[in-house]
């Protein structure tokens, strides 16, 4: 387990100085191999946006690239953003586009704290989601990719473990996986864990926690949080409503050739466009019993403890 901090209240920690997270294992599975950290040349200025999949990792990159480049609408965040620890990307290329990179780097990881180096001097914004909305997300994206997706991810040399499945037609089936016990290695990797590591540093000043919910529910607000959290220059009235305007969903989703991540054409069965898909919540809704919801909110509570699992809940704004 990665060290642990301070407890930390409505964003105020306590005098005690959280220590800091420490790397203590690696992550190898069909998607992620997460040596590729430990030999990378951090700038102090870089942004980390790390996410459990599905859980509103696009939307940051675009968050972060509008905040980076002052509402330019040009900007392609997934070409300047790359997921670091993606296995397929050849090591040699991903770090000579980085360190080729003259503006602020932000860059994408999945990865459990404990498998992630951390610096001090570095940015880490970790963005969650209701588990059933993740998991709902999730099965699309799995669901709705092409064969040669799964032939690139189980295919390209040095997967470890099993190879990458594609689920069943029922996102419930998904569900019960993590309701029952955790994600099979052959969909994804273990998400209780995975929250509740990010959440337990919670306390490190360069670490600021973002939920999907509350950039629903106010997207200006979070993006103002977010830049005074990356200490970003105030930029002119003109360049922020613009910037705002862009990270709305239904510019992105318009805009997808700029917004989704690179090859969504030849990855995904109606390319870019079903890449970036609903940003919606509570499509369980009709499927799930009352049962379901009850024993998936006992389980988190189990799994995250009391406030951890309100706040992936319900996010920040709405957690009372």
């Amino acid at each position: 387990m990665a060290s642990l901090g301070a407890s930390k209240t409505n964003g105020t920690a306590n005098s005690t100085t959280p220590s800091l997270p420490v790397k203590i294992r690696e992550m190898h599975n069909h998607h992620m191999d997460s040596t590729v950290w430990n030999d990378f040349k951090f700038r102090p200025d870089d942004v980390i946006i790390a996410t459990y999949a599905k859980a509103g990792t696009t939307w940051m990159q675009q968050i972060v690239s509008q905040l980076v480049h002052s509402g330019d609408e040009s900007v392609a965040p997934q070409v300047l953003s790359p997921w670091v620890d993606l296995r397929i990307i050849p090591r040699d290329a991903l770090f000579e586009q980085l360190e080729a990179q003259t503006h602020r780097r932000f860059m994408k990881t999945h990865l459990p704290i404990d498998a992630m180096v951390w610096r001090p001097e570095v940015k880490y914004i970790f963005c969650a989601r209701d588990g059933r909305d993740t998991m709902w997300s999730l099965h699309n994206h799995l669901f709705v990719a092409t064969d040669t997706f799964y032939q690139l991810i189980n295919d390209t040399p040095g997967r470890v473990g099993p190879p990458l499945a594609r689920p069943s037609d029922d996102p419930r089936d998904m569900f019960v996986q993590l309701l029952d016990g955790d994600m099979n290695p052959e969909t994804a990797w273990p998400f209780w864990s995975h929250i509740r590591g990010w959440w337990e540093v919670r306390d490190q000043p360069n670490l600021l926690l973002v939920h999907f919910n509350d950039l629903k529910a106010d997207l200006n607000g979070e993006m103002r949080r977010i830049a005074e959290f990356l200490e970003m220059p105030e930029m002119r009235t003109e360049d922020w409503d613009a910037a705002v305007e862009h990270c709305t969903f239904d510019w992105m989703k318009a805009h997808a050739e700029l917004t989704a991540p690179q090859q969504s054409d030849i990855a995904f069965k109606e390319g870019a466009h079903s890449f970036i898909h609903k940003g919606t919540n509570g499509r369980w809704k009709n499927i799930l019993s009352e049962d379901d919801n009850r024993r998936y909110l006992e389980r988190a509570r189990q799994e995250l403890g009391e406030e951890c699992a309100r706040w992936l809940e319900k996010g920040r704004l709405q957690r009372a």
